[in-house]
This record gives C-alpha cells, sequence and structure tokens, in this order.
C-alpha cells in the first residue's frame, strides 16, 4: 500500500514519450535535450509525500498518474459554449490565445498591438518565430531540480503562451490566454512566459477551466513573469477547473529596478491544488502587490505558498490573501517574506484573512519571516474567524434572509480585493463567483 501522500507510479510518462512530444512539434535540439535532462531529473527524485514539510498538509494519494496522459489533443469542432462564455464576459481585449488540452487552438492580436512589436503565441510558435528570445527566458526561474513536477513540466510541457512587450510600449486591452480541458484522463503542462521590456506596460488575464467529468485529469502549469527595467504589469489568474482536475503549479515573477507588478491569483474549482506563487524583487525600487482570493467548497482542498523575496534594497512588497472555506473544504495558506543580506531599507507587508462558513471546513495559515538584513520594516498576520451570529441576526432582522445575510457578509469579507482590482470585468465575474458559491 502506498505510503500517505505517495503518488502511484507514472505509467505513461516515459523517456520515449519525452521523444515524441519533441518529435512532434519540430522541436530544436537544444529543446529536446532539455527534456531528456529534465527525464533524467524526474525519474531521479522522489513523489513528495505528507513527510515533507512542504507538502505535509497536501495527500496526492488519490492522484492516479498512472491513468494520465501527457499529450491529449483538442477535439474537433467549435469552441465549447460554456468557454467562449468565459471569455466573452471579460469583455474588451487586446489579444486572445486559447489552449483545448494539450493544443492551442486559437491566437489573435490586435493589428495595432502587433504593429508595435508585440509578440503573443503559443511556445512552439513563439519556438519557431522568436528562438533566441524564447531561449533567453524559457525555463530561466523554474529549474526542474525544484521538485518532481516542476521536472514532470520541463520534460513534458506543451501549449502555454509566450508574451513579449517592447521596451517603452503600452498595451492599452488587456490581453487574455485561457486554458480548458475537456478530455478523459488528461495532464497538461502549458509553460507560460510573459517578458515585459524596460518601461513597458500591460495587462495579462490568464484563465484555466474545464467541465467536470467522471475521470481525473491533471494540470501541472508553470507561468514566469519577467519585469525588465520600470516595467508594470498587471497579472490575473483566474482558476475554475471542474471538480475533477487536481493541479500543481507555480506562478514566479522577477522583477528588475523600479518595476512594477501588480498580481491577482483567484481559485474557485478543482478538486486538490497547490500553488505556489513567487515575486523576486532584483533591482532596487522594484514593488509587488500580490493578492489572492480562494473560495473552497464541498470537499476542496487548496494549499496555497507565497514567496515575497527581496533581493535587493529600496524594494516594496504588500501581500493580502484573502480565503473562504465552506461544507468540508480546506484552505492552506504559508506565506515567506524573505530579505537577503544587504536589502536594506525594504518594507515588506504580508496578511492573510480567512472566513469559515461551515462547522466542517478548516482554514490553516503559516505566515514566515526571513530576516537577514537590520534596517527595514516587515509586518506579517493572519486571522481566522467564524460567521458571527450577532452579526447576522442584526442582517435579518432588517429583513433579509439567511442566505442573503451570509452572503453580504462573504462579499464584505471580500470587498478589500475587489476595490484593489481596477478591472471592471474582472470585478464582475469575481462577484458573480462567489455568488455561485453561496448557492452550491
Amino acid at each position: 500500500m502506498a505510503e500517505t501522500g505517495q503518488v502511484v507510479e507514472a505509467g505513461q510518462f516515459t523517456r520515449r514519450a519525452v521523444e515524441e512530444v519533441s518529435e512532434r512539434h519540430n522541436e530544436p535540439k537544444w529543446v529536446r535535450d532539455a527534456r531528456l535532462r529534465a527525464f533524467e531529473t524526474f525519474e531521479r527524485l522522489p513523489w513528495p509525500t505528507t513527510r515533507d514539510e512542504k507538502w505535509r498538509r497536501t495527500d496526492l494519494s488519490g492522484l492516479k498518474v498512472d491513468e494520465l496522459k501527457p499529450f491529449v489533443e483538442a477535439p474537433p469542432g467549435p469552441l465549447p459554449a460554456g468557454l467562449r462564455m468565459t471569455v466573452d464576459a471579460l469583455g474588451a481585449r487586446g489579444g486572445l490565445l486559447v489552449q483545448r488540452n494539450s493544443v492551442a487552438v486559437h491566437v489573435d492580436l490586435d493589428t495595432q498591438i502587433h504593429q508595435q512589436g508585440v509578440l503573443l503565441a503559443d511556445m512552439h510558435r513563439a519556438l519557431l518565430e522568436q528562438p533566441d528570445l524564447v531561449r533567453q527566458h524559457f525555463i530561466g526561474s523554474v529549474q526542474p531540480e525544484q521538485t518532481k513536477f516542476s521536472a514532470l513540466h520541463a520534460a513534458f510541457w506543451t501549449g502555454g503562451t509566450f508574451l513579449y512587450v517592447p521596451p517603452r510600449v503600452e498595451v492599452a486591452l488587456p490581453l487574455l490566454s485561457y486554458t480548458w480541458i475537456d478530455s478523459e484522463g488528461a495532464g497538461i503542462f502549458p509553460h507560460t512566459v510573459i517578458v515585459a521590456g524596460e518601461g513597458s506596460k500591460v495587462t495579462v488575464i490568464d484563465g484555466f477551466g474545464s467541465i467536470t467529468g467522471e475521470y481525473q485529469a491533471f494540470a501541472d502549469p508553470i507561468v514566469e513573469l519577467v519585469l525588465h527595467e520600470g516595467a508594470q504589469v498587471r497579472y490575473v489568474t483566474m482558476q475554475d477547473w471542474g471538480r475533477n482536475v487536481w493541479e500543481v503549479g507555480i506562478i514566479r515573477s522577477s522583477l528588475a529596478r523600479d518595476a512594477t507588478l501588480n498580481s491577482l491569483f483567484v481559485g474557485l474549482g478543482g478538486n486538490v491544488v497547490k500553488a505556489d506563487v513567487e515575486s523576486v524583487l532584483r533591482g532596487p525600487g522594484a514593488s509587488s502587490e500580490m493578492l489572492g482570493l480562494v473560495f473552497g467548497d464541498g470537499r476542496q482542498h487548496y494549499d496555497i505558498q507565497t514567496m515575497q523575496e527581496h533581493a535587493a534594497p529600496h524594494t516594496t512588497s504588500d501581500l493580502l490573501y484573502k480565503n473562504a472555506v465552506k461544507d468540508r473544504a480546506t484552505s492552506v495558506f504559508i506565506g515567506m517574506i524573505r530579505v537577503h543580506p544587504g536589502a536594506q531599507k525594504t518594507n515588506a507587508f504580508q496578511s492573510n484573512r480567512n472566513l469559515i462558513l461551515s462547522d466542517g471546513a478548516k482554514a490553516i495559515s503559516d505566515p514566515k519571516l526571513e530576516i537577514m538584513a537590520n534596517d527595514l520594516r516587515c509586518t506579517h498576520g493572519s486571522a481566522t474567524s467564524q460567521l458571527n451570529e450577532e452579526h447576522l441576526f442584526y442582517l435579518m432582522s432588517r429583513g433579509l434572509t439567511r442566505a442573503q445575510a451570509v452572503h453580504m457578509v462573504v462579499e464584505g469579507f471580500f470587498a478589500e480585493l475587489f476595490d484593489r482590482v481596477p478591472l471592471e470585468r474582472v470585478g464582475a465575474q469575481l462577484h458573480a463567483a462567489v455568488a455561485a458559491k453561496m448557492k452550491d
């Protein structure tokens, strides 16, 4: 019997499968060689278990890796209605890339934006059109040796998005990337690289969704954000997988001097979701705002681990993650502020707030500091609370039903996040998602 947290060995994830993925896309030798080196790392590293500190609150024993497929084609026919509705609800956009299972099936970019030198393509096409640019940034910050799953990703990545914004180019409309799963046993490994040139400005919305089937599906996405000097990027990731999807993902950003990143992580769907969201401030004057919204119900399990890494002096980070859980759902938040030696005048703030809506739900919070400088300001804290019956009684005395009163409390709990995201259509989507969760 498998040890608690042990994943079944990967039946279809073989060296030959790596070669087939590479051959399918006619990749250059350096890409194929990198895949094979990553596969060797994958074979060497053990599967994480609940005995490992980083994984001790997330049991992966239910993930049936031996039944997953490393590459799944897109079904023939038009885009599913649910996917089209989700994309259209996000409103006007400057470009769109859609990945269905392991394959990019649609890409468009506004002509004026394209004429400014912006490149929006799936990773395979970007390799053909701009091989030197892709090679410079691809898998630059998330190494295969980091975990068993990052090695698996580096060996089998398919699709994903490559976005390059040239220096001093400002993209007025958001660019949208959306990944969709609708095939049995799909294992998908989208790799996204967003490169913002010096003094550029762009907003990217990265969506993930699927139908809910009786089968199991798995997502192992990695996102790398590279902000050059003075770049301004707003990055939103909105995940609403079906309840049959397991996810282990990484979002890592690297900020140069005076760069500004405003990020929002939204977790709504999936069965078990484990995500690392990390911001590395490498240049003086860099600033990172990290916002997060998680709402779990049923038996959903979310394990979100964040990193605010200050590697240069005069940098600022501000993190606010809010989690709500109901039924028998679980949320885990582990946040680290790390300040390197010499990173003086750091300002770092970290706040995690949790709202428990049912007796069977659970929220775990563990904020941390690792300080190696002495002239700085760092604050961190967390709070977990249940519904206040007195507050509910007050609202009900004004004519609301209990369900309406609870909904109002939850909306109020998330209101601070809504107010800090100046994207009207994204805000509307979040309000609708919260309302849908309350009805379940």
